[in-house]
């Protein structure tokens, strides 16, 4: 089965995000920002016992899962940027915590059998759609059943 699959590493150089998104209920859309935030938050996030950045949040916007990983609630976000300035290992990127709200379907209703817009879109080729697996070794982690990221992975000293 074919996969979105972005090298987030890369993604985190580009200034400026160009890529487009057929997310069908909202045009103007940018779903690459979903994807990047809960990449981030699956992989980059050092998932804290005591999360300083859940207790920080003024909206209650931020909440630790039972699996460790942190879900942010969109509609009581303010993008206050709190979470930002307390995450003690700098992981909460501001970019990745936009005031409106962005989703991705990862084109799985596409009729066409096209590659998803953000694939064709993407001037670097960071995104791309293709039969590829988690690979630890290669640094490819599974984010849910439908991205791969690329990232190197942190190591407690």
């Amino acid at each position: 089965m074919k996969k979105l699959f972005i090298d987030l590493e890369a993604c985190s150089k580009c200034k400026d995000c160009t890529v487009s998104c057929s997310y069908f209920y909202h045009p103007d859309n940018n779903g690459v920002t979903d994807l990047r935030e809960l990449a981030s938050f699956s992989l980059i996030c050092r998932h804290c016992e005591d999360a300083p950045c859940v207790k920080v949040c003024p909206q209650e916007a931020l909440e630790k899962q039972k699996d460790g990983i942190l879900k942010r609630y969109n509609m009581r976000c303010v993008g206050c940027n709190s979470c930002v300035v307390a995450c003690p290992f700098g992981t909460i990127y501001p970019e990745l915590i936009p005031y409106l709200v962005s989703s991705c379907d990862y084109c799985l209703q596409r009729a066409d059998g096209k590659p998803p817009l953000c694939v064709e879109s993407c001037p670097e080729k960071i995104i791309r759609y293709e039969e590829i697996e988690q690979d630890p070794k290669k640094n490819y982690f599974a984010v849910g059943k439908n991205l791969i990221v690329h990232y190197i992975p942190w190591e407690r000293e």
